[in-house]
């Protein structure tokens, strides 16, 4: 049985993978005991009288108002029923599960001054699979993401066995766990989908009788940006012993258009952005983003719920993979069109005119691309002040996982429909040609195969498009370049 030990160490990425997958989670017995001794902190800082912010103050802008020691826990029940004001679709089942998990390890610190009983409680929801429902619309990012957490809060205090005790609701609902776990689970599927962008150009480079030397390492050691050669390397290895290669080397064609030659370039950029983005979620996954925060016996009200640093760095990502999408569509467009593919029939189908063939894909990965760049306006730099201007500046980080999200969903698509271009036109190809590309790209080819028929008539392709695997294929392509 896979489970997570949450407590003893930040959870890494990965971590929040499995635990959005299915996995159990077990709870450190030291970290709860560092829970219950916060508690106890908290309890004699609020003992003496002292104004603590949402403890024994109202919320907000009305930091001031204090509250009798009778209705704190009113208080706090107010705070999630109130804050509870979601709108939109619900999350899905594992953006809810790897909030939860993110909450929890945030929590276990021992900094927010809340008893163990809670990250239990969270713990035994996550292993029953008793998720709330979480509407994705609604946050800020900063405060924390008050409005999705509050609805998790909520379904605690619903399941009868919460302890709304001081500070509980306050803990509960402040920190940046949602979009940070909606950015953790976008890194694991983006570098994935970088892997995927590699190998449909590959294909695309053997199609179309295109020339290897731009991925060789040695060209990459005179500009020597890491993720870029990555890419280079990638390629490298997936056509490497082509014999489809081989057989136009002498073919006299100068240099290949940019979204061939430059292919690496741009990957290795998305994929820097990408690698940017499982720093800063890393970072934040040890972190505590709560307010007010205790160490020792000090409660502090600090800032560490803005959303800022997440925000950024997801509107950073979303561009590298609109980026993987735009570059895709490019070679999409040229293994179809029978004035830059080489030789092979217009569309890739027999016969033209009466058959369309792969036309309308390109159509589509055009209008998925076109979305992209709107999806991918910053969204941190689109601040609206709230709470009586208290809440002065935003990040809008939940927007920007929102849309990145949307963008990888776009951008999958997009490498999909070049992948079942791609081995369509290695399928012409073979009919012209009988040297074989590469084991890598045969690979991909036959992977590709498996999933979708190739196109000898007119059909249908949106199911094929749905239905391509395309982390699948570069699995199957990247064992088969190893071997």
């Amino acid at each position: 049985m896979d489970q997570v030990v949450l407590g003893v160490k930040p959870p890494s990425i990965e971590d929040i993978g499995r635990v959005a997958s299915g996995a159990k989670v077990v709870l450190d017995s030291d970290a709860l005991q560092r829970m219950d001794a916060s508690r106890v902190a908290l309890e004699r800082v609020e003992a003496s009288g002292e104004p603590i912010y949402g403890v024994n103050t109202g919320f907000g802008p009305l930091k001031s108002v204090l509250i009798p020691a009778e209705d704190r826990v009113r208080l706090q029940e107010n705070l999630i029923r109130s804050h509870a004001a979601g709108a939109g679709d619900p999350l899905p089942k594992e953006c809810v599960r790897a909030a939860m998990a993110v909450l929890a390890a945030s929590l276990l610190k021992g900094h927010s001054g809340v008893p163990s009983s809670v990250a239990a409680l969270i713990g035994e929801k996550l292993n029953r699979d008793d998720l709330p429902n979480v509407p994705c619309q609604g946050s800020l990012g900063a405060s924390g993401d008050l409005a999705p957490l509050a609805h998790i809060a909520l379904s605690m205090m619903e399941s009868g066995d919460f302890e709304a005790a001081s500070k509980v609701g306050l803990s509960l609902i402040n920190g940046t766990h949602v979009h940070t776990a909606l950015a953790a689970l976008l890194v694991l599927e983006a570098e994935r989908l970088a892997d995927a962008a590699d190998v449909s150009c590959a294909m695309v480079v053997e199609a179309l009788l295109c020339s290897g030397k731009p991925f060789e390492e040695r060209v990459h050691a005179l500009r020597p940006h890491k993720h870029q050669a990555i890419s280079a390397r990638n390629i490298s290895k997936l056509v490497a012993g082509s014999k489809l290669m081989a057989s136009h080397a002498n073919c006299g064609e100068v240099q290949d258009a940019y979204s061939i030659r430059c292919a690496s370039q741009v990957h290795g950029a998305a994929r820097q952005s990408i690698a940017h983005l499982r720093e800063v979620v890393e970072v934040e996954l040890s972190s505590v983003t709560d307010n007010p925060i205790l160490i020792r016996d000090e409660v502090i009200s600090a800032g560490h719920f803005h959303g800022e640093p997440v925000g950024l760095a997801l509107d950073y990502a979303k561009l590298g993979i609109s980026e993987l999408a735009s570059i895709s569509e490019r070679r999409t467009e040229r293994s179809l069109n029978k004035d830059l593919n080489r030789g092979l029939p217009a569309f890739l189908v027999a016969t033209p005119g009466l058959n369309s063939g792969l036309m309308i894909l390109q159509y589509t990965a055009a209008a998925l691309v076109s979305e992209n760049k709107v999806l991918s306006h910053p969204s941190c730099v689109d601040s609206i002040p709230t709470g009586a201007n208290q809440e002065d500046h935003v990040s809008m980080a939940m927007n920007a996982a929102l849309h990145a999200r949307k963008v990888l969903a776009n951008s999958r698509r997009v490498i999909a429909i070049e992948m079942l271009v791609a081995a369509q036109a290695l399928d012409c190809r073979a009919a012209l040609q009988a040297e074989q590309p590469g084991h890598g790209v045969r690979a991909a080819w036959e992977a590709v195969r498996k999933q979708s028929p190739h196109v000898s008539v007119d059909r249908s392709l949106a199911a094929d498009i749905e239905a391509l695997d395309v982390f699948a294929v570069a699995d199957a392509a990247f064992l088969a370049a190893s071997l």
